[in-house]
């Protein structure tokens, strides 16, 4: 199976690869709210939800950290400070499960609605 790399689909497509992008994070944030709204019953689902959100940085961070990165450095390091917060908060979120997933869904939403 060929796979293009995501810099490849940026400089081919970068509208196509803006839509992948805006719908992971809005995967991801289903799933958020969704374990919000379940609130002490949410368990296992809210694991995969925080789960899914770090996979997506995960993945972001290790474009933006790429050389061949097209975007502005400034830009990037902009980036990987907030998907290090995003890292740091699921950390905390998982670790202390009375603890709301509202700052993740609200900074994530605001990343989406960027890609616009």
């Amino acid at each position: 199976m060929y796979r293009l790399s995501y810099a490849e689909i940026m400089e081919d497509a970068p509208d196509l690869g803006r839509e992948r992008e805006r719908e992971a994070f809005d995967r991801a944030l289903g799933l958020l709210r969704s374990a919000e709204a379940q609130g002490s019953r949410a368990g296992p689902e809210r694991n995969a939800a925080v789960g899914s959100i770090q996979n997506l940085w995960n993945v972001l961070i290790a474009d933006l950290l790429d050389p061949e990165n097209g975007l502005p450095e400034g830009l990037r390091a902009d980036l990987v400070a907030i998907g290090l917060w995003n890292m740091r908060e699921a950390g905390e979120v998982l670790s202390a499960p009375e603890r709301s997933l509202a700052a993740l869904i609200e900074v994530n939403t605001s990343i989406r609605d960027g890609l616009q």
